[in-house]
């Protein structure tokens, strides 16, 4: 599945647009940045409630074509910048990780 088909299929608001022609092949939810570092698979999806810059460097380490921010919390500007010079997709969304994550495993 394309990220442009997954951000139509769940109505994700684009924070900041990255590539959405990427393929995706999995998807990883966690908070804790160093869990997914250890654990999440290159080209992983990342759900998560972190928005701040740091996130965008764990991103980056795991070549994830996007990040999904879930709850709805605001995105800080330093954030967008970082993600931005990456390429790599900001989405947003009221859900919860647990609801957005079933539903990304669901399409994916």
């Amino acid at each position: 599945m394309k990220l442009s088909e997954l951000i139509e299929a769940l109505s994700l608001e684009v924070v900041l647009a990255g590539d959405d022609s990427r393929d995706l092949s999995g998807c990883y939810t966690g908070d804790l940045l160093s869990d997914v570092m250890g654990n999440a698979d290159d080209c992983d999806l990342l759900v998560t409630i972190q928005a701040h810059r740091n996130t965008v460097a764990v991103a980056t380490l795991k070549d994830c074509p996007a990040i999904i921010i879930c709850n709805g919390r605001p995105v800080p500007d330093d954030m967008i910048k970082a993600a931005e010079g990456e390429k790599i997709a900001l989405l947003r969304t009221s859900e919860n990780q647990y609801t957005i994550s079933g539903k990304i495993y669901n399409l994916l």
